[in-house]
C-alpha cells in the first residue's frame, strides 16, 4: 500500500489531504489525523474490518476498545441510548476539547469498536483538520497514533515511524497542542467516574456537574 503525507500547514496540501484521507476512510483504510491532545490512527467507526485494522495496525486486543470521535455536537445524539445525567452540561463546557465521555451507546447501532460491553467512548476534537474530516466522513473509531506500549505520538513523523505503512494517509499539522491524552469521564454507573486524567482537570468537571471532585475517582 502506498502512504502518502500531507502538510496541512500549507492550504493546498491540507484540501488535497483531508479530500485524500476521506477517500481512504470510505474505502475502508486507516488514516493518521491530528487533534488537540496527541494524533489519533483513525478509520471508519461503521467499519469493522478497518476497525480490526485498525486494532492489528496498533497491536491492541479487543478488550481495549476504540473511542469514537465526531465532527459536531449534535452527533452524539444518535450514538446514545440515552443522554446521562450532567453529559450535556460537560460537552457544553468541554467540547471542543480534552475530554472524552463513556456513554450508554444506541442499541440500533451497527459498529464493532472491540469488547465495549454496549458502550462507547466519545469526544469532539478542538482541531480544525479533524473537524473538517470528520464532517467529511462522519465519526470515526480514533486511538492514539501509537503501537500499543509506546507513547502516543504528538506529532505525524512520530505516528510514521510507529505506524509506517499500514496507515494510508498521513495529515501533518505540526505538534499536538496538549500533548497528553484526553481526560476520560464514565457517565454509565450511578455516579460519574473519572476513568483517566488528562489536560481537563478533575475540579473544573467537579464545577460544571456540582460534586465533591474525590468523588469522581471513587
Amino acid at each position: 500500500m502506498s502512504t502518502e503525507t500531507f502538510d496541512c500547514a500549507d492550504s493546498e496540501q491540507r484540501a488535497r489531504g483531508i479530500a485524500a484521507a476521506a477517500q481512504a476512510v470510505k474505502s475502508g483504510r486507516l488514516v493518521v489525523m491530528p487533534t488537540d491532545t496527541v494524533y489519533g490512527i483513525g478509520a471508519d467507526a461503521f467499519d469493522s474490518t478497518a476497525v480490526g485494522e485498525l486494532l492489528a495496525a496498533k497491536g491492541r486486543g479487543r478488550d481495549m476498545p476504540v473511542g469514537v470521535l465526531v465532527g459536531s455536537w449534535h452527533t452524539i445524539e444518535g450514538l446514545v441510548y440515552a443522554m446521562p445525567d450532567g453529559a450535556r452540561d460537560l460537552i457544553r463546557a468541554f467540547w471542543p476539547g480534552a475530554l472524552s465521555l463513556v456513554v450508554v451507546q444506541a442499541p440500533s447501532l451497527q459498529w464493532d469498536l472491540g469488547n465495549a460491553h454496549g458502550t462507547v467512548m466519545l469526544r469532539m476534537p478542538l482541531h480544525p483538520v479533524a473537524i473538517e474530516l470528520l464532517r467529511e466522513v462522519g465519526p470515526m473509531a480514533v486511538s492514539s497514533a501509537n503501537v500499543s506500549g509506546q507513547p502516543p505520538a504528538v506529532d505525524a513523523d512520530e505516528a510514521r515511524r510507529q505506524l509506517g505503512d499500514r496507515v494510508e494517509v498521513y495529515l501533518d499539522a505540526g505538534p499536538s497542542a496538549q500533548q497528553a491524552a484526553s481526560t476520560i469521564v464514565d457517565l454509565t454507573g450511578a455516579a460519574p467516574r473519572i476513568l483517566r486524567e488528562g489536560p481537563v482537570p478533575v475540579d473544573r468537571i467537579a464545577a460544571v456537574l456540582g460534586v465533591d471532585p474525590v468523588s469522581l475517582s471513587a
